[in-house]
């Protein structure tokens, strides 16, 4: 089963192929993006790196957070990782709601 990788603090210079050129040291790497933005084309900071095993993406979690790549530190954790503590995630929770008002 495949396994994605979050990647945080990429630097504007880095590519989906820099991307997966630094993180097939750890597996067999299935798919790599670098966010972009949409109306501009320019990176967003963050990508994703896709293996084709958990063991895989927890080699490179571990070999590679808090590494350096074209001069950025790099975040990187399981992309699919829920930070822990109660509640639904966001959003509204309760209170009285009607019609657009609160009471």
């Amino acid at each position: 089963m495949s396994a994605k990788v979050y990647v945080g603090n990429l630097s504007w210079s880095t590519t989906d192929e820099t991307l997966r050129q630094a993180f097939a040291d750890y597996g067999q790497v299935l798919d790599s993006i670098v966010m972009r933005d949409r109306d501009t084309g320019r990176s967003r900071g963050f990508g994703f790196v896709t293996y084709s095993s958990a063991q895989e993406a927890d080699a490179a979690i571990g070999g590679m957070n808090e590494q350096e790549l074209d001069g950025r530190r790099l975040k990187v954790n399981l992309a699919n990782a829920r930070p822990s503590g109660g509640g639904s995630g966001g959003g509204y929770q309760g209170g009285n709601y009607q019609s657009g008002n609160f009471l």
